[in-house]
């Protein structure tokens, strides 16, 4: 078995290596036909006369390429800028679209077989470390010397993982020039699912499904025997692979829009966005379901279901960014910090955003009705600022990349306005709670060490306690790893759901009210 596991570590690094090395292959020659036929009609020949001293010319990387796009195209636009001539200034970043079409490179001609050669056989590796892994053991949950692993407590190892996470979704979001021999590789995949060519974020979507799918079978393995978790862990897997990564893709392939089902306001933030709006509106009868849909998970879906089931029904069921915390950072959620300071930057920090998603929207509804004549350019201005801020630097770099560093859920823990929405009805109205037996508590700690959102738990199950916090999203782990019994997940009366504050007297209580 070690050596299956060995072997599939090694299968996993080559595919990594391939994948990340794909940016320095090939050669780049840019002609005015590909500027034409990449570039807005408004801004074709002036791009044309910017970039013309790059025709016929061959670069042998995409690094010099980019250099080279990046000294004429400001040479152009920062005079203007100075001059604060801004209606001249060209605003649309031409350098992913430019590179991409002028890249002559063996992904661009062979995208099936770099498609197998890095995720294929990084694929392959994954399944064969995780799938011997927890064969020998018997099944449960044990913390097994996690804080004496160099990956999973902020050794080297998880700061290396860290820092790749990081540098990904800083190229991805910014600079996809970077990487467009990894989109050329997706673009046939695409191209069968959408009718498409790929896009760095078509890139992104069959990484993060992957991720969830090959960490969800190490889940299956893990937790084999509670059929609590691997119901939760099939239950993310579907909704990641059918309703975040199929079913949108082949919406665009019958011309309708580009839809995630799942996808509840405000963590779906541009949901009322005047774009967003028109496209529902234009696009008939289905355009129109999706609309009233998405309503109705709003002010309908969101209360009823976090009432009856608290809100583990959709962070620990459904969400892609849940999902994927839940499998591929699995490994790192002891990590997350259970001291009160970090509980109270938690309740300040995740309520401001759910705050500044509310005030941004209420804004954008009201441009939208009155023609934008409400602080149009300040709306604008603030989308942009929640897109860069959350949407990418907080939701993508932060949440997902830190990891090794934070624990699995720090974007679900600080930053997931919905999560907050969520939470707020979970803890004021909600017959979801963990009950406790204290009496039966021998206070290991297997239960906040697992946490993933940064409860202390043992506090609560020493008392006997029932646990109704606004952050809890039910992913029962701590449950399974109590070897007492001590704590369940249950649904029940709302009476005296949050007042009762046992004291513990061997295997009885006294109950005081507050």
């Amino acid at each position: 078995m070690k050596v299956i596991q060995k072997l599939g570590i090694l299968l996993f690094l080559v595919g990594l290596t391939v994948f990340t090395a794909m940016p320095f292959l090939g050669n780049y020659t840019l002609t005015e036909d590909l500027v034409l036929a990449n570039t807005k009609d408004i801004h074709q020949e002036k791009m044309a006369e910017i970039l013309s001293p790059m025709f016929g010319e061959t670069y042998t990387s995409n690094f010099s390429f980019i250099a080279a796009f990046k000294e004429n195209f400001n040479s152009y636009n920062d005079p203007l800028k100075e001059e604060s001539k801004w209606d001249e200034v060209i605003w649309d970043d031409y350098s992913f679209p430019l590179a991409q079409a002028s890249v002559a490179s063996p992904v661009r001609d062979n995208p099936w077989l770099f498609m197998v050669l890095s995720l294929g056989i990084a694929i392959l590796g994954g399944l064969m470390y995780n799938l011997p892994k927890y064969r020998e053991e018997p099944a449960g949950i044990k913390n097994n010397g996690i804080f004496h692993s160099s990956m999973k407590n902020r050794g080297w190892m998880g700061m290396i993982t860290g820092a790749y996470l990081i540098l990904f979704y800083i190229i991805l979001y910014w600079f996809p020039a970077y990487i467009v021999n990894q989109v050329w590789m997706m673009t046939p995949l695409s191209m069968i699912l959408s009718g498409n060519p790929a896009s760095q974020w078509f890139l992104y979507g069959t990484i993060y499904t992957l991720a969830i799918t090959v960490m969800g079978v190490r889940m299956f393995r893990k937790y084999r025997g509670n059929k609590y978790q691997q119901l939760r862990t099939a239950s993310v897997m579907f909704f990641q692979t059918a309703f975040a990564f199929l079913i949108p893709e082949i919406l665009v392939l019958l011309n309708q829009p580009y839809f995630d089902f799942k996808n509840i306001w405000p963590l779906d933030y541009d949901f009322f966005y005047d774009y967003q709006i028109d496209t529902f509106l234009s696009s008939g009868g289905v355009g129109m379901f999706m609309l009233i849909w998405g309503i109705l998970l709003i002010v309908i879906g969101v209360p009823a279901f976090t009432y009856f089931f608290g809100k583990r029904w959709y962070c620990s069921w459904v969400c892609g960014c849940g999902g994927l915390a839940e499998t591929l950072g699995d490994p790192y959620r002891q990590l997350s910090d259970k001291s009160l300071k970090a509980w109270k930057f938690e309740r300040v920090i995740i309520h401001s955003v759910l705050v500044l998603a509310v005030v941004m929207t209420a804004l954008t509804i009201a441009n939208y009705f009155s023609g934008f004549a409400l602080l149009g350019s300040a709306t604008n201005q603030l989308h942009s600022f929640y897109g860069f801020a959350i949407g990418s630097v907080f939701a993508g770099v932060v949440g997902t990349g830190f990891y090794p560093f934070m624990g699995n859920r720090v974007w679900c823990r600080f930053g997931c306005p919905l999560a907050a929405y969520l939470g707020m009805v979970q803890r004021f109205k909600s017959r979801f709670r963990i009950t406790t037996n204290g009496g039966q508590c021998i206070s290991c700690g297997n239960c906040s060490t697992h946490c993933e959102m940064g409860i202390d738990v043992r506090w609560y199950a020493q008392r006997g306690q029932e646990i109704v916090r606004s952050s809890c999203v039910g992913c029962g782990v701590c449950s399974s790893v109590c070897p007492r019994g001590v704590l369940n997940l249950e649904n029940g009366p709302e009476k005296n759901r949050i007042n009762e504050m046992p004291i513990i007297i061997g295997n009885d209580s006294i109950k005081i009210h507050a």
